[in-house]
């Protein structure tokens, strides 16, 4: 008789060509997948995947089986969403996260996660847009939170929050009594987010004008490292403002006047296609919700002040 777990196992071979992959996605060991695999195999009665050159791929009939496979599995989902408890959504869930996110409300997602669905457990990796975009095409992650729209072929997208991006300073700098000019800023370093990343692109271009002197752009993939060094007045950090309340709201960064202008960083949820989605769906609405929350009550502190 045919199961679930054979059916999702078969599904999730083919997704990743290879039964370490699906291994791995499953949370189990190639013996255990090679044995479904058979298992299957012997009840349809027919061969599914053709194992060649370490890749895993369908057969004609494996083919047949994928459409319904998908079919059978989205449906699974589905019904559990609609009808099971939420304490019925199990298993790890493989969560990409930029680290302006990681400096604002990941925690409080965290909590959400555990109170609503306290049977789900997020394994966090913490990285580079560019990076945690390959990791989720290669499906070694199942939702990322990234810089975005992610415009990759069977990627959904759901718009989390904008953050405008400040010019942050050390009061020791003597940049915060009035409006500063571009040259002003140009005579200092600016440190900002890492190479190979869209702000640093966006913060190069900005100063990449004839009448400013090169600046030294300073690098680096960790925010916290970009924020110590501003308050140390090693430089003008280039970052989002929402990511240091604590050292505006003592003094010890200031946000600078500039007219120099940075389109705001447009974060999405982001995630493949699949028809087993439901549990990625949810903690991205969770996380939308969560960052427009934030949004708003940053919001409301500014206007206080």
């Amino acid at each position: 008789m045919l199961d679930f777990r054979s059916i999702e196992t078969f599904l999730w071979v083919v997704k990743l060509g290879s039964f370490r992959g699906a291994a791995a996605r499953l949370n189990t060991t190639q013996p255990a997948i090679s044995q479904r695999i058979a298992q299957l195999e012997r009840e349809m009665g027919v061969k599914l995947l053709n194992r060649d050159h370490r890749v895993a791929s369908p057969t004609p009939s494996g083919r047949q089986m994928m459409v319904y496979a998908e079919k059978l599995i989205g449906l699974r989902a589905a019904m559990m969403a609609e009808i099971g408890d939420r304490s019925a959504m199990r298993g790890v869930m493989r969560l990409g996260v930029a680290e302006t996110i990681v400096h604002t409300w990941l925690p409080r997602l965290v909590k959400s996660v555990n109170e609503v669905y306290p049977n789900l457990s997020l394994e966090i990796e913490v990285d580079i847009t560019p990076n945690l975009t390959a990791r989720l095409l290669a499906q070694e992650i199942e939702l990322a939170f990234v810089v975005g729209p992610l415009s990759a072929s069977g990627v959904h997208n759901r718009v989390l929050a904008d953050y405008p991006i400040g010019f942050l300073a050390s009061p020791s700098l003597g940049l915060g009594d009035g409006p500063v000019t571009p040259s002003d800023l140009a005579r200092f370093p600016i440190i900002t987010f890492p190479r190979k990343t869209k702000p640093y692109e966006v913060v190069r271009e900005v100063f990449d004008r004839p009448e400013l002197p090169p600046i030294r752009l300073h690098a680096s993939a960790s925010l916290a490292t970009v924020i110590h060094m501003a308050v140390e007045g090693l430089g003008i950090a280039v970052i989002p403002d929402a990511i240091v309340e604590n050292e505006l709201a003592d003094g010890r960064l200031q946000l600078l006047d500039t007219d120099l202008a940075i389109a705001p960083l447009t974060f999405t949820a982001s995630w493949l296609a699949s028809p087993d989605v439901v549990a990625v769906e949810r903690v991205a609405e969770l996380a939308r919700q969560i960052a427009q929350s934030s949004l708003a009550v940053d919001a409301a502190a500014a206007a206080r002040h």
